[in-house]
């Protein structure tokens, strides 16, 4: 039986409808077009761009990340660069010999995304070394890094968090929830906790909360089942997840448990298995992050960086952000949208993420009609 619906509400919109065109037009205008003429002298098209990338347990990087800056780095350098890519499946030891071996093969810059900010540190120290750049990439690692290019962490809490509350109104401080951040060891999560937090507290009672390591959805599924032994099936009034995979989870605890309405659940990276969970009423919201303009302004700042092109690098990292080793670091914060109901067609299926037809197939079929996605 479909779940009720928690009342319709208006998107919180924190970008303009189509993200995708936000500065993807404008990067072109920096005159980052990987023309060997305007290189310096000691590098010309032929780059090698190291990309590492953390995990799989969410499917973006395959999916978008790596295919995204691997044909923006050959349309920079007219199909003469050369992304090598490894993912670190979760693992920070496997992912610091990863970078120790793109440091030996002398990769002209490196992309991280780090599995463990810390741990990496000692890593990024030894690229600096040996002369190669290093751009934290979504998450952003600790030691001298030259840029960062995520988007506004604490603001996806926000947006969360805000839009949590809206599905739950009317709502009261008594009103318990489940919050369930993500990774312990990722920066970033402890970005949209905070995020979130400035939005929850003393709106409602965070009657649990818990870390789940790797954001694994596994794990969130045990924690949330311990939540609900904890605080009553029936006492849970909206749950806080931090990603799409771990919302995922949570929803198979619930309907272990034999819920018969799911509170509102948030998520975050509209991952298509949400972006459907969400037509048929399961998951309230995801957030919904460019990935396009991300990866895309990734791979121009790494071309740009090792090129020498320093006005157009300058130009597409105005932000600066603190990290726990260093201060001022250049960062390009992308901005980001409340994902529901309501959306759905105006920013996944717009900036072509996915299709209508890969969203409505025949078990959602019904639910998407119900919408106009058609």
């Amino acid at each position: 039986m479909r779940p009720l619906r928690p009342l319709r509400r208006t998107a919180t919109a924190v970008a303009a409808a189509s993200t995708m065109t936000l500065s993807l037009a404008a990067c072109g205008a920096l005159g980052v077009t990987g023309d060997g003429s305007e290189a310096s002298p000691t590098k010309g098209d032929d780059v090698t761009v190291g990309l590492l990338l953390p995990e799989t347990a969410n499917t973006r990087y395959d999916k978008f990340d790596y295919p995204i800056i691997k044909n923006k780095v050959a349309e920079l350098t007219n199909k003469l660069g050369n992304v090598v890519y490894r993912n670190a499946d979760a693992d920070a030891k496997k992912q610091a010999s990863q970078l120790q071996q793109m440091i030996d093969d002398q990769v002209d810059v490196i992309l991280l995304d780090a599995v463990d900010s810390h741990a990496v540190a000692d890593g990024v120290k030894a690229a600096k070394d040996a002369g190669i750049p290093v751009i934290a990439y979504d998450r952003l690692a600790e030691g001298p890094i030259d840029a960062y290019v995520s988007f506004d962490n604490e603001l996806v809490g926000e947006v969360q968090a805000r839009t949590l509350l809206e599905a739950m109104n009317p709502v009261d401080s008594s009103d318990k929830i489940v919050m369930m951040n993500g990774s312990p060891t990722d920066p970033n999560a402890k970005q949209f906790k905070a995020g979130a937090m400035s939005e929850l507290k003393g709106a409602v009672d965070i009657a649990k909360t818990y870390d789940t390591k790797d954001w694994k959805p596994e794990n969130a599924q045990a924690n949330m089942s311990e939540a609900i032994k904890a605080v009553g099936l029936n006492n849970i009034k909206g749950v806080y997840a931090a990603n799409d995979g771990m919302a995922g989870g949570i929803i198979k605890a619930l309907q272990a448990a034999g819920v018969s309405e799911l509170p509102p659940i948030t998520g975050q990276d509209a991952e298509l298995d949400a972006v459907q969970r969400i037509v048929s009423g399961e998951q309230f919201m995801s957030v919904y992050k460019s990935y396009p303009q991300e990866a895309e302004s990734a791979a121009e700042m790494a071309v740009a960086k090792v090129q020498g092109h320093d006005i157009q690098f300058d130009s597409l990292t105005q932000d600066q952000v603190d990290s726990p080793t260093d201060k001022d670091i250049s960062a390009l914060l992308v901005p980001v949208v409340a994902l529901t109901e309501d959306n759905i067609k105006e920013t996944v299926v717009a900036d072509g993420i996915y299709s209508v037809s890969d969203i409505c197939t025949a078990k959602y079929k019904a639910d998407c009609n119900s919408l106009g996605l058609k």
